[in-house]
């Protein structure tokens, strides 16, 4: 039996659509009409669901300390409430024991029906000291041939991203992870420009957590952010809660990069046992003084993208969803609002606050 969801104002991906009704049935939209609209019981505003594709954990569980799915479920429902859809559930960098847990519980979770999540995201240990971040030291290391090949046969079909400082894994490494579908993103690098705008330009499409934990964009030498801001196609997420990257500084990247920036919440959740103990300071989290991880959600990045940063609504919602849905090539995965989508729909009031997210 067909739903009908109307809205004030309603917007694809692409553009707005004013006082429009959308049918839904089994979680495919049917049809986009302005036909029937019902003004008395539209919904202000409806964008696509959002998509997170960096998070830690939620509900005082990180995912590396309870590589459960039960804890994976609670990530989602925290993705939730933040109107996000689908979410990469993300480890920081761990032993290989915690990581094969860890694709053992995004098997589990997704092979029993679990939903949103888009499979694992390993950040790290192939990751440079030098922009370790708040990651632990003594785990980080340059994987063999064999440590990488064991993974891949291991869980390469629980894999969805893996993160990585490109001067710490040859060519070799780069292209038999992706030659198994797992996007490769460049991350915790201290790459010069040079050496950045190489692997752009062939075999790495993707960064991590702009400005952070990468080499930084100097007159002398513009770094891993410069070769970013200069590149036509690498993309690279960002963390917009006002700590892991000043709002003006947000604006510039924006400037140059446009569609190339995409927004992930990096967030975690307080923890007191294993490597990283996070602690809610204020509006973020740190690790033994370190920033360490976000508060954030993804309705809360967009609307810091519209508030503080000065970016229209509709570009705001593309990068939290449409942008990272590109990233990953993923079927079903395009967050846009269309005939024979999947029916995922953000449903917000005039203030840009959640009334209900619709998933498929």
């Amino acid at each position: 039996m067909s739903q009908f969801i109307a809205a004030q104002e309603l917007f694809t991906g692409t553009h707005w659509i004013s006082e429009v009704t959308v049918e839904v049935n089994n979680g495919k939209i049917i049809s986009i009409s302005k036909e029937g609209y019902d003004h008395k019981n539209a919904f202000p505003l409806i964008v696509p669901a959002l998509i997170d594709l960096q998070i830690y954990g939620a509900g005082g569980q990180l995912l590396s300390e309870y590589p459960t799915a039960e804890c994976i479920e609670k990530i989602y429902q925290y993705c939730l409430k933040g109107g996000a859809a689908y979410f990469q559930p993300t480890i920081a960098s761990q032993s290989y024991e915690v990581i094969y847990k860890a694709i053992d519980a995004v098997k589990d979770y997704k092979s029993n029906g679990g939903k949103g999540c888009i499979g694992l995201h390993i950040e790290g240990p192939w990751i440079n000291i030098a922009k370790k971040g708040a990651h632990q030291e003594n785990i980080l290391h340059t994987p063999s041939l064999q440590q990488v090949q064991d993974l891949l046969n291991y869980g390469k079909e629980w894999i969805s991203m893996i993160t990585l400082a490109p001067e710490v894994c040859n060519n070799e490494i780069i292209d038999l992870i992706q030659a198994n579908g797992i996007v490769v993103s460049a991350g915790h690098s201290n790459a010069s420009y040079e050496f950045a705008t190489e692997f752009f330009n062939h075999n790495i499409h993707v960064a991590t957590h702009l400005f952070n934990a990468m080499s930084a964009f100097q007159h002398r030498a513009p770094g891993m952010v410069g070769a970013l801001f200069n590149h036509k196609t690498a993309m690279c997420s960002l963390v917009a809660d006002g700590y892991h990257v000043d709002f003006n500084a947000i604006r510039i990247a924006k400037k140059l990069m446009g569609e190339r920036l995409f927004c992930i919440t990096d967030a975690v959740t307080t923890t007191n046992t294993g490597l990283y103990k996070h602690e809610l300071v204020g509006d973020k989290y740190e690790c033994e003084g370190t920033l360490s991880g976000s508060a954030l959600t993804q309705i809360a990045s967009v609307n810091n993208l519209v508030n503080r940063v000065g970016i229209d609504l509709g570009e705001a919602v593309n990068m939290c969803s449409l942008y990272p849905a590109r990233v990953m090539h993923k079927t079903g995965l395009t967050a846009m609002i269309d005939i024979n989508e999947n029916a995922d729909l953000l449903c917000l009031s005039a203030d840009r606050q959640l009334i209900k997210l619709i998933v498929s």
